[in-house]
């Protein structure tokens, strides 16, 4: 099956102010924890004493289980695009970016040579992931996991996949898995990455030890999925474009599906800048007061393979757009 990078996470800060405390729980009464010790204790050779002393102690986040439980709610994994602007697509932010940029310009270049990609985006996924490494999480990840991986919720499958990649992680890494701290569903650093994701794009960019806290390991991570997914350097990723009225309703957006071009303009809607392909993802962003259309091209895709959400794609183009 092909894996989304970071599936409806949302980075960290956007809802720093969540209340959070989790509460003492006895995951061991329950049968699927008993069966996932044995599994990790036979296939992984991890000592059961060790696993049975961890899942002991872990404590349930009610906060992260309410994210995940029953119906999807909007914006409660994915932010909305006020949210976004609030916090990533703004002149501060901007600012910041462009601030970056200056201070690790020397690794972005390096990063894309290497790997043939855009360094403007790379600055737009830490800016949008961690605020360039400011905002990295302070959830339990043990926590977060062990609740999402044994109590029912729409991605329960995954969430008891990225357990065992946790422990899998720590152990490699020699962390103390009782510690690790990042987003409320278990993403870490500075580009939030899940364990088997960590643990699969790793990178030690600056021959120091990867980590993915650090900020240069993480630039060299990100430019390795870009390349890794095919990102075309130099292509037209995203565009504005135009339309009659306040709010679009003719078409639905998708960052799933490209539409003909000449089927898209049918319904009144043209790019504001060229626009060099003949098929486009039409994409929305609501404003309390309007909606904004764009265009992606075939890199946005990429974008969303790091999170399934078209404004986290957008937001990272504008910021990617402000400091060229």
């Amino acid at each position: 099956m092909k894996h989304f990078f970071i599936i409806l996470l949302m980075p960290f800060f956007l809802f720093a102010h969540a209340d959070r405390a989790p509460v003492a729980y006895d995951f061991l009464s329950k049968k699927e924890v008993k069966n996932f010790i044995a599994v990790m204790a036979k296939r992984y050779h991890f000592k059961r004493r060790y696993l049975i002393s961890i899942l002991k102690n872990a404590r349930l986040d009610r906060d992260t289980l309410m994210r995940y439980s029953g119906k999807f709610r909007p914006n409660t994994t994915i932010g909305s695009w006020e949210r976004f602007k609030r916090n990533v697509v703004n002149k501060e932010s901007f600012k910041k970016a462009k601030q970056f940029k200056k201070n690790y310009f020397q690794s972005l270049k390096k990063a894309e040579k290497i790997y043939k990609v855009d360094m403007d985006y790379i600055v737009g996924f830490l800016g949008v992931e961690s605020q360039y490494g400011t905002f990295t999480g302070e959830y339990n990840i043990l926590d977060a996991l062990a609740t999402l991986a044994f109590h029912p919720n729409r991605m329960q499958k995954l969430f008891k996949s990225e357990l065992k990649h946790l422990f899998l992680f720590a152990r490699e890494k020699k962390y103390d898995i009782r510690k690790l701290k990042g987003s409320f569903a278990g993403a870490m650093g500075c580009v939030q990455q899940l364990p088997s994701i960590a643990r699969k794009f790793n990178h030690d960019f600056d021959g120091d030890g990867a980590s993915v806290w650090d900020i240069e390991d993480c630039i060299g991570s990100i430019a390795k999925f870009m390349h890794r997914y095919g990102w075309e350097k130099g292509a037209v990723t995203l565009v504005a474009a135009k339309y009659n009225g306040k709010r679009f309703r003719h078409l639905k957006s998708s960052h799933k599906r490209m539409l003909p071009l000449r089927h898209i303009q049918k319904f009144g809607v043209t790019p504001r800048e060229t626009f060099p392909y003949n098929r486009a993802y039409l994409l929305k962003t609501r404003n309390h007061t309007h909606d904004d259309i764009w265009l992606g091209g075939p890199n946005f895709k990429i974008l969303t393979r790091y999170n399934n959400s078209s404004n986290y794609g957008i937001a990272i183009c504008l910021i990617a757009k402000s400091i060229r």
